[in-house]
């Protein structure tokens, strides 16, 4: 998993709420493997008519793809549990999500892949949708380890997050490389527990 620090970049609004994981990864994608990708995939059905041709009006389908965050509204990535839809976010190129709220399934499905959600207040959130649009959506920052978002020329919000979830993204492991960080430990409890419970295998 990539390190999360600092995150300098463009954002995408879409001001929805409940857009749910259907509509991140529609489910009859979701035979591919991880490692052929999804991106292409997000919000297909959103993005692209019947007969596959790009939707004009669709926020996406106005941007040039290097933009890093999206901004959605109240409770995002609800639904059903698909990590898919985690992928198919990060596949695009987004690394943080910032909303006033977050499906809590999507959240942690989030947190173990490095894709950062970030949630704002509604007031607050308000005030950085305004400040997002007059700056043309460009020039945002987000750092995890001050726990702040905010632009180059204009004042910061903090937002809060889980300091387990913190740690791991700041490092760039997941659940597994936390736990072999400990590998050692691990090995010499083994070898200690098994010499006192020997009947536990006999020979």
């Amino acid at each position: 998993m990539k390190p999360f620090t600092v995150l300098n970049g463009g954002c995408v609004l879409m001001p929805y709420e409940n857009i749910d994981t259907d509509q991140l990864i529609p489910a009859r994608f979701m035979n591919r493997t991880r490692a052929s990708g999804y991106g292409g995939y997000l919000f297909y059905d959103l993005r692209y008519n019947a007969s596959g041709g790009q939707i004009p009006e669709f926020e996406l389908n106005k941007t040039n793809g290097s933009e890093l965050i999206l901004v959605s509204g109240h409770n995002f990535g609800c639904g059903s549990s698909r990590e898919a839809a985690v992928y198919a976010l990060l596949d695009y190129g987004f690394r943080a999500i910032v909303a006033p709220s977050f499906g809590d399934i999507f959240r942690n499905n989030a947190s173990k892949n490095g894709l950062l959600t970030v949630p704002l207040a509604d007031q607050e959130y308000t005030r950085f949708v305004r400040q997002l649009s007059q700056s043309e959506f460009k020039d945002v920052k987000i750092d995890l380890a001050k726990q702040t978002l905010g632009f180059k020329t204009s004042a910061t919000f903090g937002f809060e997050i889980d300091p387990a979830i913190k740690r791991k993204m700041l490092q760039g492991i997941d659940d597994l490389a936390e736990t072999l960080q400990y590998q050692a430990m691990i090995e010499n409890f083994e070898t200690k527990y098994l010499q006192n419970k020997q009947w536990l295998f006999p020979k």
